[in-house]
């Protein structure tokens, strides 16, 4: 029987899209931190059929900006003494850095490969971002 303990203070990321919770805990590096982590793939949710949550033990300082790109309906939840404390409504972040690849071969980030890939969002609705050295447009995959 699977048996993962509630969190008494730490994160929990909850309505991952199915399947993006793995992408998601190798981004933060969570096979790194000191504490106990739960990636929990694939479970029953009543609004998306199916969904991944992580649970983070111990850990309520990170940087979470970045999975408003990977997945904007994920949903963040600050825990403590086993009680949510503050819900994070993620948005795409305004730059995103190297989560983006420019697909222009003029681009200075394709001859050049220490650059980073620096994008900026211009519309949000549609989830449009430009390259910042070469303005490159990039739509993110949305459903």
């Amino acid at each position: 029987m699977l048996k993962v303990d509630s969190v008494k203070k730490g994160i929990v990321i909850d309505h991952i899209k199915a399947g993006m919770g793995m992408k998601i805990f190798n981004f933060l590096g969570l096979d790194k931190i000191d504490g106990s982590v739960a990636l929990i793939m694939n479970a029953c949710s009543e609004k998306m059929g199916k969904k991944d949550i992580i649970k983070i033990d111990n850990v309520t300082n990170m940087d979470l900006t970045m999975i408003g790109i990977m997945d904007p309906n994920a949903t963040v939840n600050i825990i403590e003494n086993e009680q949510i404390k503050e819900k994070i409504a993620l948005k795409l972040p305004d730059r995103v850095e190297d989560l983006i690849k420019c697909k222009n071969p003029r681009c200075i980030t394709s001859i050049e490969k220490y650059i980073p890939h620096v994008f900026y969002l211009v519309d949000r609705e549609k989830g449009q971002y430009r390259c910042k050295y070469c303005d490159e447009a990039h739509n993110l995959e949305r459903e």
